[in-house]
């Protein structure tokens, strides 16, 4: 198999290498006369551990070659990889002109081909960029996609200084495709590399890079504001956080990494209150840890404007208590949505197995009088007596049997804080973020 790769920078020159190490015969292209002169004298066009070796022993062995012109490349080769730069804008936007630019030559070159080609989108791109690279190399090409060509996004995890190594040992190859045959050949070309090779929908795919790179910065600086915060309070910050990592069940797990519901109980609001007090004690700026109860207020504050938008004014709750299998309310994020609309004079009624004012004890008990003291009042003991009675129902628990409830109820308005359900908004239905 022959592959063309477009843009000799850091991915791209990565790519060649690798791919051409791996038993592919490559061709590079770029618009740079000096990055093909490079890689056509065996030279690689980035400064990168192991890649100068690979490009040299790979150009030498006849594997590697690079031109200017994207005609040639097309024709010679069975895949193309866009692997072209995607800057910011100066508002901060990015800019896809060099990945349209690529698709638009690729299409032009593809309307002299026969047979089928793949087309890999390898630079990091918008959610959206797999359909519009598509149907721009259609309208160009006058081919069909998906039968004459096929688009895949396949983003890559390379870390300067250790791009190699990433390369053959990424966390996994992801892919987002339409074609089944474009997932063969995808599958073909990382065969050699390890991890999982994962298919997922496409615009999830696209997305990806972006939601792990800005993770990675929020990791960085909250690790670096819990330093600030352990110096000045004469603690070893490196012992600290080494613990912190230690905890593979909930603090370096999948654990939590789920989007519903705002956080709530007796602990997590606390223990992070009394964080921001430390560093406030000790003077110092800690701008994330700041920011996090206003985000949860502000998760919760969403969800309330987003009820209100739906006609109907009795409103059912599955499920009051800070998270599921227990009757703790205190701090239970759901008690603001009921606060909120109990006091605009909307009818509510409650349900949750695990919470009536007959097992509520101690703290439980002092914070049910103290917030809800006409709580009672509300409750309900069957959920179907709920779900009969309300127009909206607000579900926050999950049970056997709610896949089901939703479709007994069409006529019912459900409003989705955990995903008791797989689908995503649409027609009775609404999740809070899918």
């Amino acid at each position: 198999m022959t592959v063309a790769v477009f843009g000799l920078g850091y991915v791209g020159c990565v790519s060649l290498g690798c791919l051409a190490q791996n038993g592919f015969r490559m061709i590079g292209v770029d618009v740079s006369e000096t990055k093909v002169n490079l890689i056509n004298r065996g030279k690689p066009t980035i400064v990168e551990k192991d890649i100068d070796r690979i490009v040299a022993s790979q150009h030498a062995a006849g594997n590697i070659r690079a031109v200017k012109d994207y005609n040639e490349a097309v024709e010679e080769s069975d895949v193309s990889i866009i692997c072209v730069g995607t800057p910011s804008s100066p508002t901060g936007h990015l800019n896809l002109d060099f990945v349209y630019e690529v698709a638009g030559q690729i299409g032009r070159a593809l309307a002299q081909k026969q047979g089928f080609h793949a087309i890999l989108i390898r630079s990091t791109v918008l959610p959206g960029t797999n359909k519009q690279v598509g149907d721009m190399i259609a309208a160009a090409s006058g081919k069909t996609n998906n039968k004459d060509f096929a688009i895949v996004s396949n983003p890559e995890f390379l870390r300067e200084g250790t791009a190699v190594l990433d390369y053959y040992n990424p966390p996994y190859t992801l892919i987002g495709t339409d074609s089944d045959r474009a997932a063969v050949i995808a599958e073909e070309l990382y065969s050699k590399v390890n991890g999982d090779f994962i298919r997922a929908p496409i615009e999830a795919v696209e997305l990806i890079k972006y939601v792990n790179n800005s993770y990675h910065a929020l990791k960085v600086t909250f690790g670096n504001e819990v330093g600030n915060i352990c110096k000045e309070m004469g603690v070893d910050s490196h012992e600290v956080m080494r613990l912190f990592c230690l905890d593979r069940q909930l603090n370096i797990s999948p654990y939590y990494f789920k989007p519903g519901f705002a956080y709530g109980g007796s602990c997590l609001p606390k223990d992070l209150k009394a964080l921001r007090m430390m560093a406030k004690d000790c003077q110092i700026s800690s701008p994330v840890i700041e920011a996090i109860e206003a985000s949860n207020d502000n998760h919760i504050i969403r969800a309330t404007k987003a009820l209100e938008e739906y006609d109907g004014r009795k409103i059912g709750i599955l499920g009051i208590a800070f998270k599921q299998g227990t009757d703790d309310l205190r701090h239970s994020p759901v008690i603001r949505m009921i606060e909120h609309f109990y006091n605009k004079g909307y009818e509510i009624r409650l349900q949750d197995d695990f919470v009536n004012e007959a097992i509520l004890i101690g703290a439980n008990r002092e914070y049910l009088h103290q917030h809800l003291p006409y709580l009672s009042g509300l409750m309900v003991r069957k959920e179907e007596e709920l779900v009969s009675w309300a127009d909206i129902i607000i579900i926050n628990r999950k049970k056997d049997g709610d896949e089901q409830m939703l479709a007994d109820h069409p006529d019912k308005r459900f409003f989705d804080l955990v995903r008791v359900s797989g689908r995503t908004s649409g027609g009775n239905y609404q999740g809070i973020c899918w």
